[in-house]
């Protein structure tokens, strides 16, 4: 892989300061918007299971403190492109990756990074939500205890902190010992979420988070993930095209293992440069 990173742009998505130099205008020629600094920048990358390649010279700049939406047809690419942010792949064996995935401007496929230090800066949702069979308290607890914190108040304070970050502390704090597989889906759900809060990460990937839920729980998880935007890095993969027009910046459209089209997301879904994303927003195809 190169050594020396691209030159970074910023995106242009509401909110956030303005780095020097960088254009006001968004992307469709709109109303003035700031900038944000980018958080990850792929550059050419490409993946591979085996010999089958997956994605194909993928360039994208995500930016930080924002909600990044993947979208596109089933076996697109968008959840191998989301793992590779935070190295889930490699546990997949014969996988490897080409080009420049920076993390802040640092190679996160170099040989010296430590991958276990790099997962805690980027926490993961998955589809189904997934409690470990412990009680609510060391579900959340888990991540800190397992970095080293002993210290029973700091872990009793932090646990508070996250399911209050995860809008759930009101429904469960008078039953923190009871088991987190009694949970409803929804809640499940957001307690994943607390915990992958635990460990303080600087971004959050969510793999259609809301995906097995019922209309009230995905409402639910939609203004959490407002709430936490204000303080992390989100990118979402979802098939739901309405719930990345309410809850996602930028919006970047896959299709068969390529980045077909990246913007400001009410410009995608009203004016899209590309006729394939026309297409699939409109439902002639996917």
């Amino acid at each position: 892989m190169s050594s020396t990173p691209p030159p970074l742009k910023a995106i242009h998505v509401p909110g956030g300061p303005v780095p020097p130099g960088s254009s006001r205008r968004t992307a469709n020629g709109g109303e003035e918007q700031p900038a944000r600094p980018p958080k990850f920048v792929t550059s050419n990358m490409s993946f591979y299971y085996g010999a089958h390649q997956a994605l194909f010279n993928i360039n994208m700049t995500i930016p930080e403190r924002a909600v990044t939406a993947l979208i596109g047809p089933s076996g697109c690419g968008k959840s191998t492109y989301l793992r590779s942010l935070n190295r889930m792949n490699d546990i997949i064996e014969g996988t490897r990756v080409t080009g420049d995935v920076l993390l802040d401007g640092q190679d996160i496929y170099a040989s010296d990074v430590d991958v276990v230090a790099l997962r805690k800066r980027i926490g993961m949702v998955f589809q189904k939500s997934t409690p470990f069979p412990k009680s609510i308290f060391d579900n959340v607890a888990y991540g800190p205890r397992i970095a080293g914190e002993r210290r029973r108040s700091t872990i009793v304070d932090l646990v508070e902190h996250c399911l209050k970050q995860a809008a759930l502390w009101n429904e469960v704090k008078d039953r923190l010992r009871d088991s987190a597989m009694a949970l409803s889906g929804g809640q499940q759900q957001r307690l994943c979420i607390a915990r992958a809060l635990a460990t303080s990460p600087e971004v959050l990937l969510m793999d259609e988070p809301a995906s097995a839920l019922d209309p009230a729980s995905t409402a639910r998880i939609e203004d959490l993930i407002f709430e936490l935007k204000q303080n992390y890095t989100i990118v979402i993969v979802t098939h739901n095209m309405q719930q990345a027009a309410r809850i996602s910046e930028l919006t970047a459209f896959f299709c068969l293992g390529r980045l077909v089209e990246i913007g400001v997301t009410r410009q995608i879904f009203t004016n899209p440069e590309q006729k394939e994303t026309e297409d699939y927003i409109t439902g002639r195809f996917g």
